[in-house]
């Protein structure tokens, strides 16, 4: 197009969301069953949503915030961080966000410069990439060990650390496979940062879903990693707040006016009705983080169980956490995910993500999301198995 020359590079590289388009195509297709979208189909919770209701009839959010964000609220996840995360924080080292999105954003852009390398385990979320690429450096993709359940190929991080590399950036529980990446695992990955003067990036939104005995483990509370680690967290996986967009990071407190510094031009603060209703959140009763882990082990168990009806079509490993899974496509037309997912949207009426969204190991996946009601689950599963048997 005529027009090209002016839109930078590092933005004409990337290429259009996967998960974007399936949801755009699927508007195109009449009762579709949706697996597509990483989007709870709960509710806000009633307590937080009267939080907010309240901030707003007290003439509380008309406003900007503090750039960090609310006094209050940093307070709150202050508390949080020790009780549930074992980090020790202060209110210095925390930066409210729009969503983990915007602090992982706004963390690579003050860590990262120009052809600077940053390790990504791969498969990994599609935007990690992108965050890399529109602050001009590489992404480094290492594959992990699928036949262990996609756990971190260590050695294989160590053969990609070059004098270029800068950080490594993991999501746990992932995104899309829905391993846990384990303490002794992060721990050496921690001695990996520390050996090499890396910075490491986390993304630890699906921290509370969990499952089988699994722990979560923040790499954050290995006290010598202090200078070294940025953690990106979400109110809106933990509590179905996605359309609420805030979320929260914690660092050093030499590193936070720094990222501060990205965050201002990105987004000045987070909205602040939605820092009001994420005080609610913490301050409120907690049984409704419960109730959705239960809800999402039950819709994965069955979704592994209609994934076994299919043992012909698919592979997978059961996630450990999160409420995603990446099952491994064994029919030949499965080497291109785009066009399986496509076709099967569109004779199917079932909407899935392409694997190679999350990286080129990626390819001959598909991403299913089971944060949704049985029901969809199950007319997604029979219109499956009238399709391919």
């Amino acid at each position: 197009m005529k027009y090209n020359w002016r839109i930078s590079k590092r933005v004409s590289q990337i290429q259009k969301s996967a998960i974007h388009e399936m949801t755009r195509l699927s508007k195109e297709v009449e009762d579709v069953a949706f697996l597509s979208w990483a989007k709870p189909t709960s509710d806000t919770p009633e307590h937080i949503k009267e939080a907010a209701i309240s901030a707003i009839r007290n003439g509380s959010v008309g406003g900007y915030s503090e750039n960090s964000g609310l006094v209050e609220l940093r307070e709150e996840i202050v508390k949080k961080l020790k009780k549930d995360n074992n980090v020790n924080a202060n209110i210095s080292q925390i930066l409210i966000t729009v969503g983990a999105i915007e602090g992982l954003a706004s963390a690579v852009m003050a860590l990262v410069d120009p052809g600077d390398e940053v390790i990504l385990p791969s498969p990994t979320y599609s935007t990690h990439i992108r965050q890399v690429v529109i602050a001009s450096g590489k992404p480094v993709l290492v594959p992990t060990i699928e036949e262990e359940g996609f756990i971190l190929d260590i050695e294989g991080i160590k053969k990609a650390i070059t004098p270029k590399t800068k950080a490594i950036m993991y999501c746990s529980p992932n995104n899309p496979t829905g391993t846990v990446i384990d303490e002794e695992q992060l721990r050496q990955l921690a001695e990996i940062s520390l050996e090499n003067n890396l910075m490491v990036i986390t993304d630890e939104a699906y921290e509370y879903f969990v499952y089988d005995g699994h722990k979560h483990f923040s790499i954050a509370s290995i006290p010598e990693m202090s200078k070294n680690v940025v953690s990106c967290y979400t109110f809106t996986k933990t509590y179905a707040m996605t359309g609420w967009r805030i979320g929260y990071l914690h660092a050093h407190e030499e590193l936070i006016p720094q990222i501060a510094k990205a965050h201002i031009p990105f987004a000045i603060c987070a909205p602040v009705v939605s820092q009001y209703a994420a005080l609610g959140a913490l301050k409120g009763p907690q049984d409704c983080v419960v109730k959705f882990r239960e809800h999402y082990l039950s819709t994965r168990n069955l979704m592994c169980q209609r994934l076994d009806d299919l043992d012909s079509v698919f592979d997978y490993h059961k996630p450990e956490g999160s409420y995603l899974m990446f099952p491994r496509i064994l029919l030949d037309e499965g080497r291109d995910s785009t066009t399986f997912c496509k076709k099967l949207l569109k004779e199917a009426k079932v909407s899935t993500t392409p694997g190679i969204a999350f990286g080129p190991t990626g390819q001959r996946h598909l991403r299913l999301s089971f944060c949704i009601s049985e029901e969809e689950i199950n007319k997604a599963f029979d219109r499956m198995e009238t399709y391919f048997l």
